[in-house]
């Protein structure tokens, strides 16, 4: 029960602060940005994993995967997030590669 509860939270959490950007810009230059060929990946993985945590939780009752995506989510928001930052999706590859490397 407690890991529903989580994984309810966590998506409306992540849906409220994409409605949030809504009220900065308004929505439908939002939904224009939100799908503009720069971010258009990053915001079909983060509608997905939005949808697959509820997925996991209600109609497969799979509660580690429901964890699974809630971490998705985050990775998917972060990338999504510093994609309005002009040259951040670069310094972050840059980061990890040299961090891998």
């Amino acid at each position: 029960m407690e890991s529903k509860l989580f994984a309810v939270f966590y998506t409306l959490g992540n849906v409220a602060a994409l409605a949030s950007t809504c009220f900065l810009m308004g929505p439908l230059k939002q939904l224009k940005r939100m799908f503009e060929p720069t971010r258009l990946i990053a915001t079909i993985v983060m509608l997905l994993c939005l949808v697959l945590t509820l997925c996991a939780v209600f109609w497969w009752h799979k509660k580690g995967l429901a964890i699974i995506f809630c971490i998705l989510q985050f990775l998917a928001m972060t990338w999504y997030s510093i994609s309005y930052i002009p040259f951040a999706r670069d310094a972050v590859m840059k980061c990890f590669t040299t961090c891998l490397s």
